[in-house]
């Protein structure tokens, strides 16, 4: 036995870098991505199937926007790190993009994001908004009406989803009836809730992040309870990317919120057909993130340092990664909170990312009060 144990190949170790805050506004976001991430390290390097372990280079931001870029730039600085696994906002991706290019590295985004964006240094394992923001709305105007308000944190996130929001909207025969922004951390949202109340949209679009968007569902609740118009049965609050990860912190506030995303607790299929219970689709895409990495890394051995272009090209793997665009074909799920938990309305399969919304198969086309999907 101890002569068999002897003859086994030492599995080599690859060092994986690890961006994530686990504090700050929205430090529950960070947490359970890099959750999902962990847990798919250790199953990796639990699985002797695999000729690698991965030994982790962690270092956290701590919620401050100005340390992603410096951090990324020291995990990859003696060049033995190739792949880093992190970042939660749009904002701090596109900072550490530039550290990626001159260091030839690849990030491995698994966050909801506001598209436009191919770099051939990031892989998107999360959706995109022809697999958010299209099906949201598509759903949600035929049942409630095209009289919309928009909210967003200021910054590209909050930016080009309202945009793209209100071209659907009014391209729908719908109106946007407001459209404000706050800082990223402002809790000031007294101002919105009173525009909301005065105009009465049938719908919220809420693409806020972190405490600007906790307060303002609970400040939306307390509306709904002065006035029941605002009630979720009748003027709901749609979401891109919330996850079951921020309810504790939302509280009560979170009854009746309709969400869009690739993944709900306790939904079957995508990442790993049911085999594992994700508390959220932020854990099931970092974990889906690290298990992508694994099998193109394990199907190109010599092939650790190079960047993702290089590991696709060889075409060793059927990788679930589009060659061209590094986006990932995902199943969409729209889900109410109920009982203090998401439960699933309607779900799509397999819908390839569009991030540019180039593509006339995948768009939504809406027409109030029907709708169509174009295939």
């Amino acid at each position: 036995m101890f002569w068999e144990e002897q003859k086994k190949p030492m599995r080599k170790t690859i060092r994986l870098g690890i961006l994530y805050s686990r504090s700050g506004s929205y430090g529950s976001l960070s947490c359970a991505s890099r959750r999902g991430a962990l847990l798919a390290i250790n199953a990796i390097n639990a699985d002797t199937s695999f000729n690698f372990t991965f030994e982790t280079v962690d270092r956290d931001p701590e919620g401050n926007i100005d340390l992603y870029a410096p951090l990324c730039a020291e995990i990859l600085e003696d060049r033995s790190v190739a792949h880093v696994i992190g970042c939660v906002t749009s904002w701090s991706r596109k900072d550490v993009i530039p550290i990626l290019e001159r260091l030839g590295a690849t990030l491995w985004y698994s966050l909801p994001y506001e598209g436009f964006e191919a770099s051939d240094h990031v892989v998107y394992t999360h959706a995109c908004p022809n697999q958010h923001l299209l099906p949201l709305l598509s759903w949600a105007l035929p049942r409630f009406g095209g009289r919309g308000y928009l909210t967003g944190s200021n910054y590209i996130w909050g930016w080009e989803l309202n945009r793209v929001a209100r071209e659907v909207i009014q391209e729908a025969g719908g109106d946007v009836l407001g459209e404000r922004y706050v800082a990223l951390n402002d809790i000031n949202i007294g101002h919105m809730i009173e525009e909301i109340r005065a105009t009465r949209p049938n719908f919220v679009l809420n693409s806020l992040v972190g405490a600007s968007s906790y307060t303002f569902l609970k400040a939306f609740a307390e509306l709904a309870k002065a006035d029941s118009f605002f009630t979720p049965d009748n003027c709901p609050v749609l979401s891109c990317n919330l996850t079951e990860s921020e309810l504790v912190e939302i509280g009560d506030a979170a009854e009746g919120l309709i969400s869009a995303g690739p993944y709900f607790h306790g939904a079957r299929g995508w990442p790993c057909q049911g085999l594992r219970n994700f508390e959220s689709s932020l854990e099931a895409a970092s974990w889906a993130a690290v298990m992508e990495l694994s099998q193109l890394l394990q199907a190109n051995p010599g092939l650790e340092g190079a960047p993702i272009s290089e590991l696709l090209s060889e075409n060793t793997h059927r990788s679930m990664i589009d060659v061209e665009t590094h986006h990932t074909a995902l199943p969409v799920l729209i889900a109410q909170v109920k009982d203090g938990a998401f439960q699933v309305l309607e779900q799509w399969q397999d819908i390839p990312a569009d991030p540019y919304l180039s593509h006339s198969e995948r768009r939504i086309d809406i027409r109030l009060p029907k709708l169509r999907i174009v295939k």
